[in-house]
């Protein structure tokens, strides 16, 4: 059985955006890979394949 890639939706506080996120359960690690949310407001993670969507205003210097 696969499961399918999740989707998160973040905002300003999750920024500087990395998956795994603070809190992810140990089973479910891989090595820390920060994601660029700024061009067209969303990415996905390479390793696990979640897919981060921002919801919100992007803070200055995000753009």
């Amino acid at each position: 059985m696969s499961e399918q890639p999740r989707t998160v939706e973040i905002n300003a506080e999750s920024l500087p955006l990395h998956c795994p996120p603070p809190g992810a359960a140990l089973w479910c690690q891989h090595p820390r890979v920060f994601l660029d949310v700024g061009h067209n407001g969303e990415a996905t993670c390479p390793y696990c394949g979640t897919h981060y969507v921002f919801k919100g205003e992007l803070p200055k210097g995000h753009h």
